[in-house]
């Protein structure tokens, strides 16, 4: 949250200066954002709080609401989105506290995408279609009342209004076709009487500081991981509620699938629409290549699980594939774990069918399914020949990509150009839109631009590609707090692995990785082998995906089982999955020299880089693994470099660290906190 006032406070603060172009809110808003974000804020953000704020805070000047609380700028839980306004106060009709989400819009001119009732040009002048603003104001409700259990205490807490208030209503006539909902009314410059009258229904005259306060100081429900998603997809209600571009996503990939279905064969329930699901006319284009491309942590395995879900509700199955055996086995483990007595052997049939490998589909005839989910598409291969593959097969070299896109009616790609983690991974969206165009395909790329990892730190996620020297990224910058990513480095592996194991297994999630600098032994007997050894700090790997071991978890299952702490996790283990607490160690193929962190290739232990790879493509492929590791945390991400001049510059780009808290009558804890010396400059005491 940016800044939080009385209405009363506002209505002094949007008083115009003589001589200023900005309001004092505005002034006071750019310095916050500044300071929160360590940026500077957009024209589309300054000129929305210098206009349409001052709207909303007169209307309940108008009305007498004086004592109403305004939140500005309010973060959703665990992501980088975030709502206009949040008016809290006290219910008119039951005196508890009431809240008013308000998404300001300063359009004037709105069209609907014929194709897409829920994508909408605002006349931005961009080409780029937006979710439709009573939608967004819709899930952005949906996804508070799911993290914030305060407001699930009565049905009637939160409410959702879209207000463009420069906008006439036959100016976007068309908006109005979408349903309302208590979490999504429209309203426009025509309707400002009407809007009102929703603030008089909601709100008193009473303070409505404890219900600000009582939202802000919400306890925060953990963040849905994925494979959270993948248990709860059978619940009603269980699964992932999507936003913003993640939403139009998926709703144009069901559409399409209605538009190419047999009369009156598909229904979705949350995308359903009658006139396109009982259409005599199937599309009759050339078949049509989907590649969602985001970062980490932007959602991309959970909107995968999600559009299989409702495909599945709807009685059409899209197989699921990943080149990934960790992430592979835990969806198909899942599935298995639901099966009643009797049915073990059904359920592990369906689910070695919906949860398939890249590499199965080297047979399977062209466009025999009706949709192919590939996730962790960056993991693609060229081929998918390996040391199994019969001899008299070997000479044909057809893409991976290409085997895939040929199996399925709709091919659906969701990837990360920068975690392509072996030479022989080549998944980018560039690539397969090459591939497919080049096979008659059209393409439809869409970048998923949310994060729900990082703490919804979106600063965190560009300064990890700035440290590692990926994309456009410039040199190693300093870490800026933003009160959204904890971000620490550790003295040493001891210090690192006492705070990962202390922390509460029972409410947090808490992992140590590494980078593939040392062996990975065969485990002697039921044994594993301390090969990550750092000083006189040992540990084991995780167990290898082709053995057992007694008191240890199977590879797949390291990020979640309480016993995976007890060894270290490798890339190949940790793609896909997240934690709370992430503890990363920098091997010594990752080393600071000329003020920059460069890859050594000795320094790796990885044995996908034979003689034959060139330094250019080892150097990717430990960048973008790096990349994955320091990417994994949900809460906070400690870090600790082998390197000493890597672990130098650490210090120097990152203020925090780990100490001793002392708390009345309890013994000391270790606690993620703000700058400190390392051990050698600490003054001992006397």
């Amino acid at each position: 949250m940016l800044l939080q006032h009385s209405a009363a406070e506002l209505g002094q603060l949007i008083v115009a200066r003589p001589g200023s172009a900005l309001r004092p809110l505005t002034e006071q808003l750019q310095k916050a954002h500044r300071e929160r974000k360590g940026q500077s804020a957009t024209k589309g953000d300054i000129a929305s709080w210098n206009n349409s704020i001052p709207v909303v805070v007169e209307a309940l000047l108008d009305c007498g609401l004086d004592e109403v609380e305004v939140q500005v700028e309010v973060d959703l839980p665990h992501t980088n989105s975030a709502v206009d306004l949040v008016l809290c106060g006290r219910h008119p009709g039951t005196d508890t506290d009431s809240y008013l989400a308000v998404e300001l819009k300063q359009v004037r001119h709105a069209t609907v995408d014929p194709a897409c009732p829920i994508a909408v040009d605002l006349g931005f002048g961009d080409g780029m279609n937006k979710l439709h603003p009573v939608r967004q104001i819709q899930r952005y409700c949906e996804y508070m009342m799911r993290y914030l259990p305060h407001l699930r205490e009565s049905d009637d807490r939160l409410m959702g209004v879209a207000l463009l208030h420069n906008a006439r209503d036959s100016d976007v006539e068309a908006l109005f076709d979408l349903p309302e909902s208590e979490h999504g009314f429209l309203y426009t410059l025509d309707d400002l009487d009407l809007f009102r009258r929703a603030l008089t229904s909601r709100f008193t005259t009473a303070s409505g500081k404890q219900a600000a306060t009582a939202l802000e100081q919400d306890r925060r429900d953990p963040l849905l991981k994925v494979t959270d998603v993948a248990r709860q997809r059978s619940v009603t209600g269980g699964g992932l509620t999507l936003l913003d571009e993640q939403y139009v996503a998926v709703d144009r990939i069901t559409r399409h699938l209605k538009r190419t279905a047999p009369r009156g064969g598909f229904e979705i329930g949350l995308f359903y629409d009658a006139e396109a699901a009982h259409s005599t006319a199937p599309d009759s284009g050339s078949k049509r290549v989907y590649i969602l491309r985001g970062g980490p942590g932007s959602g991309k395995s959970a909107v995968a699980l999600e559009l299989q879900r409702a495909l599945g509700l709807s009685g059409r199955e899209a197989v699921l594939a990943s080149g990934s055996h960790a992430y592979t086995e835990t969806l198909r483990n899942i599935m298995i774990g639901t099966a009643r007595r009797g049915q073990v052997s059904d359920k592990k049939k369906s689910a070695r069918r919906l949860y398939q490998y890249f590499n199965s589909f080297t047979e399977t005839p062209p466009d025999s399914m009706d949709v192919l989910i590939c996730d962790e598409a960056h993991r693609l291969r060229r081929s998918s020949t390996d040391r199994w593959t019969p001899r008299d097969r070997r000479d044909d070299e057809l893409p991976q990509a290409i085997e895939l896109i040929s199996a399925a009616k709709v091919p659906i790609f969701l990837l990360d150009d920068h975690q392509s983690i072996r030479p022989d991974e080549v998944g980018t969206a560039d690539y397969l839109r090459e591939l497919a165009e080049e096979s008659g395909c059209q393409v439809d790329v869409r970048d998923l631009k949310g994060t729900f990892r990082s703490g919804g730190s979106e600063r965190y996620q560009g300064w990890v590609q700035q440290l590692l020297g990926l994309g456009t990224a410039s040199d190693p910058a300093p870490w800026q707090p933003d009160g959204k990513m904890t971000l620490v480095v550790a003295d040493t592996p001891e210090q690192m692995e006492q705070f990962i194991r202390t922390r509460d297994p029972r409410r947090t999630t808490a992992r140590i990785t590494a980078g593939f600098c040392w062996p990975w032994s065969n485990p002697n007997g039921s044994q594993l082998i301390n090969d990550v050894h750092i000083g006189d700090w040992r540990r084991p790997w995780n167990v290898k995906p082709q053995h057992e071991v007694a008191d240890a978890p199977p590879s797949y299952r390291w990020s979640t089982d309480p016993r995976g702490v007890g060894q270290i996790g490798c890339v190949y283990t940790a793609q896909t999955f997240e934690y709370d607490w992430n503890g990363v160690i920098i091997g010594p193929d990752l080393c600071f020299r000329n003020g920059k962190f460069e890859v050594q290739r000795k320094g790796s232990r990885d044995p996908a880089f034979r003689s034959n790879v060139d330094d250019a493509t080892v150097a990717r492929c430990v960048r973008n693994a790096y990349h994955v590791l320091l990417t994994r945390g949900v809460v906070g991400t400690l870090v600790y470099a082998v390197d000493p001049a890597a672990q130098q510059a650490l210090r120097r780009l990152i203020p925090g660290t780990i100490g001793l808290q002392h708390r009345d009558g309890d013994q000391p804890e270790l606690t993620a906190e703000g700058p400190q010396l390392p051990p050698a400059f600490r003054r001992r005491h006397r």
